[in-house]
């Protein structure tokens, strides 16, 4: 089998195409998450403890600075307040997939409960039980 077929084989499964499909919802689910710890979340928290702004807060190693050429030398700085919303939007995502395989777990406990029907009995067992019937007679 030529390697185009054996990826052709592989893509065409459906695990293969049920993960890209769940890789982009996350994508966008990722960036709903984004917009609401940094447009909805954050700023009443940052109101509330006085005005800060979360993502802007950052700890400043070396300040920026004028090289002899006359470059602007940027300053080496740890944004540590991009980090707290990330966190908070982990937080997010992380209990949002908890609820999900939860309800999931409700789901098929639920079916596992259920007591399994029995099979019908197929005809050849339905024609032997008629003929033992008949011969008891």
């Amino acid at each position: 089998m030529g390697m185009i077929s054996e990826f052709k084989e592989f893509a065409m499964r459906g695990n293969v195409i049920d993960l890209a499909v769940g890789v982009v919802i996350g994508g966008a689910f990722g960036k709903i998450v984004t917009a609401l710890v940094d447009k909805i979340i954050m700023p009443p928290i940052g109101w509330l403890v006085g005005g800060i702004d979360f993502s802007k807060l950052a700890w400043t190693l070396k300040p920026a600075e004028v090289g002899a050429d006359g470059q602007e030398i940027p300053a080496v700085v740890i944004g540590y307040g991009d980090f707290l919303n990330t966190v908070v939007q982990f937080v997010i995502i992380a209990f949002a997939i908890f609820l999900v395989i939860k309800a999931l777990n409700r789901l098929s406990r639920k079916k596992a409960e259920e007591p399994a029907k029995p099979a019908a009995p197929s005809e050849e067992v339905v024609l032997l039980r008629e003929i033992r019937d008949s011969l008891k007679k």
